[in-house]
């Protein structure tokens, strides 16, 4: 039993759906197949682009165009991945309603001048609702029994955190097994869940990989595919470094550390379920299916490299937050936490000074304002000011030009001057580093440098503990 998920890329054209479903034919020849699908590439962005001009623009021509654009993209894609010209018609039928009912909740969102996340899921959720009708379509087309459905029609339910749904039950044994027995493949869209009301929501950032996880650990599968454009888990990113390399193996937790510090492969969120039921992932190339790709798995694979990935995270900011009245003063973090908690500030990586006297932050560039306007509820305003002044909290000060490095690697658990090595070699590549963090898992230490040092960084790293 296989789980199959396929990115936006992989089902970007016609071309490639159809390469895909002779992915999953192959696949078909010696298992039971259920594939989870992306949207078509630009898509998602494109609908999250004109549910927003819908609501503040109000441009009726501006919903015209979309939709002509949304019906060619398909309608395109249909004519190159089905041949036979009663399954394509079948396939457009539907595609027609479903380009129809997102057109009049558009004109209802310009209409009302309203945008409830609710109704935001609703039109995020065309994108998959799209693409799952021609991928099932082009597998009858190669003679295969397939049936399109909705991450609820598959037995994943959530709550009603719309945007970011947290799932409460799986029906998913229930809901699909009786399908496999009847030799259908279920094709099944990604990043969608439905609530016990029957609305439907969205899983958030990750949701697609996350949705095949979930359908793996349902079913029991004994393997879950990520397909992607890219060969597998890299040493580190290509783009910085050419000689970054493949990584045959990975255990969950530097799977889990990789995903959650930059690497865009998969989402961390998609290990746990299979970590928990021991399901190993393979990462595969859509565009080079030949190539063996990385195995995610329980088994860590120690090399003569103690250091196995090193990853980054752009377009972050540090945020330091300073005060002698933080000393001694029980749930001063607890407060920090919560008032960027309640903002929905995402906390990337956390650093406290063994004085009390500070704690570091980093945030995304694009929550450094909602973070600061939190603390300012919570503690009242700062500046630099007397101590007799101040409150809590002092000063906070931001520090916008930085990245995020993470070196990782099973084999750094109890190895003796690791850190020490890493941080000379940060050190002789002419980088300054602002702030550290490790975890108690010791696979995983980052750390904070500026931006103009990340490319030399990162490369002086690879050579000293990889290439």
């Amino acid at each position: 039993m296989r789980v199959l998920k396929f990115g936006g890329t992989s089902v970007g054209s016609g071309e490639m759906i159809r390469r895909v479903a002779n992915i999953i034919k192959e696949r078909k020849e010696n298992d039971q197949v259920v594939a989870v699908v992306s949207a078509m590439s630009e898509v998602t962005n494109a609908l999250i682009d004109i549910s927003q001009k819908a609501l503040n623009i109000r441009d009726l021509n501006k919903i015209d165009d979309f939709i002509r654009f949304v019906k060619k993209k398909h309608y395109d894609a249909i004519n190159m991945a089905i041949k036979d010209e009663r399954i394509r018609e079948h396939v457009k039928k539907i595609i027609d309603n479903r380009i129809e009912e997102l057109e009049k909740v558009l004109i209802g969102v310009a209409y009302l001048g309203e945008l409830s996340p609710k109704s935001r899921d609703y039109i995020l959720s065309f994108g998959e609702r799209l693409s799952a009708p021609i991928v099932a379509g082009s597998l009858r087309d190669l003679g295969l029994k397939a049936i399109a459905l909705e991450g609820g029609e598959a037995g994943i339910i959530t709550d009603k955190n719309f945007g970011n749904a947290k799932v409460i039950k799986l029906r998913v044994k229930e809901f699909l097994s009786p399908l496999l027995e009847n030799d259908i493949v279920p094709v099944v869209t990604g990043f969608i869940g439905v609530t016990e009301d029957g609305e439907i929501t969205t899983l958030g950032r990750g949701g697609s990989d996350y949705s095949a996880a979930l359908i793996g650990y349902g079913l029991d599968a004994d393997l879950i595919e990520i397909w992607t454009d890219v060969s597998g888990v890299y040493t580190t990113d290509p783009k910085l470094v050419k000689e970054a390399k493949r990584i045959p193996r990975l255990s969950y937790i530097e799977a889990m550390e990789l995903a959650y510090f930059g690497a865009k492969v998969l989402h961390p969120r998609t290990i746990e379920p299979a970590m928990e039921k021991g399901i190993p992932i393979l990462v595969k190339n859509t565009f080079k299916p030949e190539e063996e790709g990385t195995i995610i798995s329980n088994d860590v694979e120690y090399s003569n490299n103690v250091v196995k990935a090193i990853t980054t995270i752009k377009n972050v900011a540090l945020i330091n937050i300073f005060g002698a009245g933080m000393v001694g003063v029980s749930g001063t973090a607890a407060r920090i936490f919560k008032a960027l908690g309640e903002e929905g500030v995402n906390v990337i990586l956390i650093s406290q000074g063994s004085s009390e006297t500070n704690i570091s932050i980093v945030v995304s560039e694009e929550d450094v304002e909602k973070a600061i306007n939190s603390l300012k509820r919570e503690f009242g305003s700062f500046g630099k000011r007397s101590f007799l002044e101040s409150s809590i909290i002092r000063d906070v000060e931001v520090d916008h030009d930085v990245s995020v490095v993470s070196v990782v690697g099973a084999g750094m658990r109890g190895a003796k001057g690791i850190a020490g090595e890493i941080f000379t070699t940060v050190s002789e590549s002419g980088a300054n580093i602002k702030m550290i963090a490790q975890g108690s898992s010791e696979v995983n230490i980052s750390f904070v440098i500026d931006k103009k040092d990340l490319i030399n960084c990162v490369r002086a790293l690879h050579r000293k503990f990889i290439s």
